[in-house]
């Protein structure tokens, strides 16, 4: 009985292990996800109180990138903002495990759940992935809402900011993208 048990150990202590540990990269991971969306929409609220909406553009476009970057310095994790809609194609392009999160997402808003909930977390070969969804804030709509309700100086800026823009129609709730983060192990 006592080999039993021994064996039993043995062939369970790496898996409970494998699970803390897992469970430890999930909590940071949702810990880093969470930190850029709150310092954008301060950045955004005071744009838009200095030059408007169309002045704020700049935010999302240049600024959002350099505190991602930020953000990945001080952690050690890689994180970016993508979407199925992406506005710049040069950086919201999700990958085929972000889209699929991204496509299930949708799904599972469409069947009630809270946008706001929607996360996955996951090893995968030697790093860990995680991505949360980015719902649409009322502050949003003004450069992601219906095309037909932008500002003819929204669309103007947008136009020459992205001219791939594939970024609008939304409705505030709706899910506009995912931060993504991911770690080596």
């Amino acid at each position: 009985m006592k080999k039993f048990l021994l064996a039993a150990a043995t062939l369970i202590t790496p898996f409970a292990t494998a699970l803390a540990s897992d469970d430890a990269l999930l909590t940071e991971a949702r810990k880093v996800a969470t930190t850029l969306p709150p310092r954008l929409i301060v950045a955004l609220q005071d744009e838009i109180k200095k030059s408007g909406p169309e002045g704020a553009i700049p935010v999302c476009k240049d600024m959002a990138p350099k505190m991602a970057g930020e953000i990945s310095q001080q952690t050690g994790w890689k994180i970016k903002r993508v979407s199925l809609k992406a506005r710049n194609d040069a950086r919201a392009i999700p990958d085929a495990w972000e889209q699929a999160a991204l496509e299930d997402f949708d799904k599972r808003a469409a069947a009630g759940e809270s946008p706001a909930k929607l996360e996955k977390g996951e090893r995968i070969g030697s790093e860990y992935r995680f991505v949360k969804a980015l719902p649409v804030q009322a502050l949003c709509l003004s450069c992601h809402g219906p095309a037909e309700q932008l500002s003819p100086a929204i669309k103007a800026a947008l136009g020459q900011n992205y001219p791939n823009d594939r970024a609008t129609g939304y409705s505030e709730g709706q899910i506009r993208g995912v931060i993504s983060v991911r770690k080596a192990l």
